[in-house]
């Protein structure tokens, strides 16, 4: 039996089965170590008027999320720092650690399209995507840390599963199942917190267009450009009721 606040085999937020092993405080301590990393490793944009756009996207879809997911384990706090790094680029940390980077700026080119890229990392917070893949990364060794036997866990495997390369900065992709769920939330996200959710498909085709050719789709982890925009265009019309009740956001 799990020991009270210890995770284990459940579901995400869309109903997909999961196991998640590694212990929740671990995991926010192991965002935050990371974050804090990067902070110290990389310069922080100090521009007012790009933090508070930034911020206020961010702090709909966080409100959003709360509304959409009440039975997420979703932060009480959330901290949203803005990166000087030129890499389209986007990631969100146990612990409510979300980080953007100034080359995602120049992709988004609407509030609605950055609302997308936000709810679509926020997704992958929700859903515990982080802690599932340490716990395959781990295989047994993650039962180990679940009872507390195991207590050296290599840096690069924590830094991978988080979503982050062994150079703070670099954001590497989640599985192809990974990426397809946080999708779905994402676009459920922006279009309760008031962001048209048609942007989500304006906001690939901007990324496809900058990314030109790509690997075929099988041998790489991130779904390819095309899929992902048919799946979201397939997916506008659920949300629209959403975005509809919603009111309208003023970034």
């Amino acid at each position: 039996m799990l020991q009270p606040g210890l995770a284990g085999c459940d579901q995400t937020p869309t109903g997909r089965n999961q196991l998640a092993l590694v212990p929740e405080p671990i995991m926010r301590d192991l965002g935050q170590d990371a974050f804090e990393q990067m902070k110290q490793g990389q310069p922080v944009v100090t521009d007012a008027a790009v933090r508070a756009r930034v911020e206020c996207i961010a702090g709909r879809i966080v409100e959003a999320a709360g509304r959409q997911y009440p039975e997420s384990d979703s932060p009480g706090v959330w901290e949203i720092v803005v990166f000087e790094n030129d890499t389209p680029n986007a990631f969100a940390l146990p612990g409510g650690r979300i980080g953007i980077h100034t080359g995602i700026l120049e992709v988004a080119d609407t509030p609605g399209q950055l609302a997308a890229i936000i709810g679509h990392e926020v997704g992958h917070l929700l859903a515990n995507h982080g802690n599932e893949r340490l716990t395959q990364q781990l295989g047994i060794k993650a039962g180990l840390v679940l009872v507390g036997m195991f207590g050296e866990i290599e840096s690069q495997q924590l830094l991978q599963a988080l979503g982050l390369g062994a150079q703070l900065g670099i954001v590497l992709p989640f599985s192809r199942a990974h990426e397809r769920e946080a999708d779905r939330m994402g676009l459920t996200l922006m279009a309760a917190a008031g962001f048209p959710p048609g942007e989500s498909v304006a906001l690939w085709q901007n990324m496809a267009r900058r990314a030109g050719d790509q690997p075929i789709e099988f041998l790489s982890t991130h779904p390819g450009h095309e899929s992902r925009i048919d799946m979201l265009q397939n997916q506008v019309g659920t949300v629209e009721p959403l975005y509809r009740q919603a009111q309208p956001a003023d970034c």
